[in-house]
């Protein structure tokens, strides 16, 4: 059993035994987890979000560290003549902080994650560092766990005692990346934009640029390129391209760039715990994917999935059986996300065989570059929202070619929730909740283990049946008279509200509000049923929450729907 962990921010987040970033990924039919700080799965990450660096070729070592000011006092005003260095991977590395220096910054951040199980409010602060770079259009590109949750971000240059505060315009936690802007002109004086390059090939040497947990000057990691496949990324729990370095990315760079030449070829945003020197950066196309969709949409716009759940079809018996002629590849089609536009046309038991004309191998990859094969996801997770993909299928011995729109989607039950307050609702009170993972995470390391079971499939394997909808749960029972013998229903599904389905938690609120009968009947998990006296349970929520001083008996997403909903009727009168 394999372990996926994501490394809070910096050692005081570590010191209070705290991880900002704990966030599953996703399940992809694998039995066993043991959530430790975050996942299993089957190898151990840590997403970073603070800087110290050190040579790939040594071990907890600084002697091979480049920094700036190092080279500057050793070359003096010859510095610049870096091609006159007798070690030309020395020279590649000052190239790469020469490109830096007027481009890299520290990030500051002050941020303030919700409680799940009180979420009327949020715990305490806490403040962490990252890296990031300048790109073109005066906008600074760094990880979106640097600035997940934030407060208040500042950031300073190479060189400069002053931090200027910073905006966040774009956050995108599938893909980790975030774009900042800084208003202040001050700031852009001397300031060079990085551009992006391409994916580099495999052996080729990258220098990874941030600043250390341990000091302030630009430190350089040099690395060759080992490995370039799709790969889980910790922090959004989602499944992209990444490129593997042997370099050792440590906390702190976290949302700096690694360099190729005089181009930027990734960001760095996590690494393998437990091994030595195996550090991942997020590739040039990603990149592109996310800065493309802010410039035309003006936020992030996700990356798509065709909402298919496939199997391998390499033992030859299965593919006889599935009447899969010799020379035909693909994979089986097991599950279909009703929300996808594949539910249309795709059936299961289908074979894909290939993807806008590309051919897909019986373990589901396709050719990639010269002799490299990644998984097909790539390709689908590569088009734009809205884009059309032609999807030649094998049904009962026929080939069948479909249209299929793709888009992102999303599942029954969040996987995270960064950047916004948890919606709840609370009723003489009881206390409603649409179910999410951070509010599983909310039981600990063994989350796992320790979360209510029936909680936690579902939140693993269920699929949407439909837009909007959502498990809406009692996730606890603020205790009254009016409640009293309640309080072992806590943390069960709520099925029906005077007999009526609930779909979200917006509609539950409805029914509650709407009700116009002397008693108000909730129904349960396990057939379990509250029934209460409406209005003395209306009597009782204004006394419940001045006693547990909650200011509110919804969230602010709930009462914003509310008004909407008051106005529009309003009008219609």
């Amino acid at each position: 059993m394999l372990r996926i962990g994501l490394t809070a921010c910096w050692l005081t987040a570590r010191r209070m035994g705290t991880s900002p970033y704990r966030r599953f990924v996703r399940h992809f039919n694998l039995n066993n987890y043991n959530y430790n700080n975050q996942v299993t799965f089957a190898f151990s990450f840590r997403a970073l979000s603070t800087c110290s660096i050190s040579d790939s070729n040594a071990t907890a070592t600084t002697s091979n560290i480049l920094d700036a000011e190092t080279v500057t006092e050793a070359y003096g005003a010859d510095a610049p003549k870096y091609g006159a260095m007798e070690d030309s991977s020395m020279s590649e590395a000052y190239s790469a902080i020469e490109l830096a220096l007027d481009s890299v910054v520290k990030i500051f951040t002050v941020s303030s994650s919700p409680s799940y199980f009180l979420p009327w409010q949020n715990k305490s602060q806490r403040e962490t560092m990252g890296s990031g770079f300048v790109i073109s259009g005066r906008r600074i590109l760094t990880n979106a766990h640097v600035v997940a949750d934030h407060t208040f971000v500042l950031v300073r240059k190479h060189g400069s005692p002053t931090k200027y505060r910073a905006e966040v315009k774009a956050v995108g936690h599938e893909c980790d990346l975030a774009i900042l802007v800084v208003e202040n002109e001050e700031f852009w004086a001397g300031m060079n934009f990085l551009e992006l390059g391409d994916v580099p090939f495999l052996q080729e040497a990258v220098a990874v640029v941030g600043y250390p947990q341990g000091g302030d000057n630009i430190s350089v990691t040099k690395g060759v390129v080992s490995r370039v496949e799709p790969t889980q990324y910790v922090h959004g729990a989602s499944q992209l391209l990444a490129i593997q370095i042997d370099a050792a990315i440590n906390p702190g760079n976290s949302g700096g760039p690694a360099i190729m030449g005089d181009k930027v070829s990734g960001v760095a945003f996590q690494n393998l715990s437990g091994a030595e020197n195996i550090g991942y950066i997020i590739p040039v196309p990603v990149i592109k994917h996310f800065i493309a969709g802010v410039e035309e949409t003006g936020d992030y716009v996700g990356f798509c999935s065709m909402g298919l759940s496939c199997q391998p079809t390499e033992n030859t018996q299965l593919r006889e059986h599935l009447q899969m002629r010799p020379g035909l590849t693909g994979v089986l089609v097991s599950k279909i996300n009703p929300l996808s536009d594949a539910y249309r046309v795709l059936k299961k038991d289908d074979i894909v065989l290939s993807f806008d004309g590309v051919p897909i191998a019986n373990d589901g990859t396709v050719h990639f570059r010269n002799r490299e094969r990644i998984t097909f996801d790539h390709l689908v997770s590569m088009k734009k929202p809205d884009d059309t993909a032609q999807v030649r299928v094998l049904r009962n011995g026929e080939e069948l070619e479909f249209s299929v729109t793709l888009r992102p989607l999303q599942p029954l039950v969040p996987v995270h929730q960064f950047d916004k307050l948890p919606s709840y609702f609370i009723f003489a009170g009881f206390v409603f909740i649409p179910l999410t993972q951070p509010y599983l995470h909310e039981y600990g390391e063994d989350w796992y283990n320790t979360s209510p079971r029936r909680l936690c499939e579902r939140a693993l394997r269920e699929l949407p049946k439909k837009a909007g909808e959502q498990l809406v749960i009692l996730s606890q029972i603020l205790m009254d008279d009016i409640n009293a013998g309640y309080e072992r229903l806590a943390e069960l599904q709520v099925k029906k509200v005077n007999g009526v389905e609930v779909e979200n938690l917006k509609h539950l609120r409805q029914l509650v509000e709407d009700c116009s009968r002397e008693s108000i009947r909730f129904d349960l998990d396990d057939e379990r049923v509250i029934a209460l006296n409406y209005d003395a349970a209306n009597v009782a929520t204004s006394r419940i929450l001045k006693r547990h001083r909650i200011p509110c008996a919804m969230s602010a997403d709930l009462i914003e729907e509310q008004n909407v909903s008051q106005i529009e009727l309003t009008s219609s009168s």
